[in-house]
């Protein structure tokens, strides 16, 4: 444990009874255990969150080598949606230019 072996610890615990003194010393050592713990629970809860992002991106960039789904922006339509594909505007003034008045008197 931190490269301390028992004749350190031991004489650390009697420096820290000296010091603090034997009443105090079941509280300080009650709370460094419960900050221990709480820090070992933030770091657990960051690695496990990494590790889901990371396999979240690797999701992600296997279904977008294997053409599944686009990056966003990306303007291409997908081979199997060419009916859903957006309207140009050269589509869209087709029909329009169809049903726009003729200037022509009628004969």
């Amino acid at each position: 444990m931190f490269g301390i072996g028992m004749p350190e610890l031991l004489l650390i615990l009697a420096l820290a009874l000296i010091v603090i003194g034997p009443k105090k010393l079941p509280d300080i050592a009650r709370a460094l255990g419960k900050g221990l713990a709480e820090f070992r629970r933030a770091t657990d809860d960051l690695k496990s969150s990494i590790q889901e992002e990371s396999r979240t991106t690797d999701t992600r960039d296997r279904l977008l080598r294997e053409g599944k789904i686009q990056a966003p922006g990306n303007s291409e339509p997908a081979a199997n949606s060419d009916a859903a594909a957006p309207k140009t505007a050269e589509t869209e003034s087709a029909p329009a230019a169809a049903e726009a008045p003729q200037d022509r008197p009628n004969v």
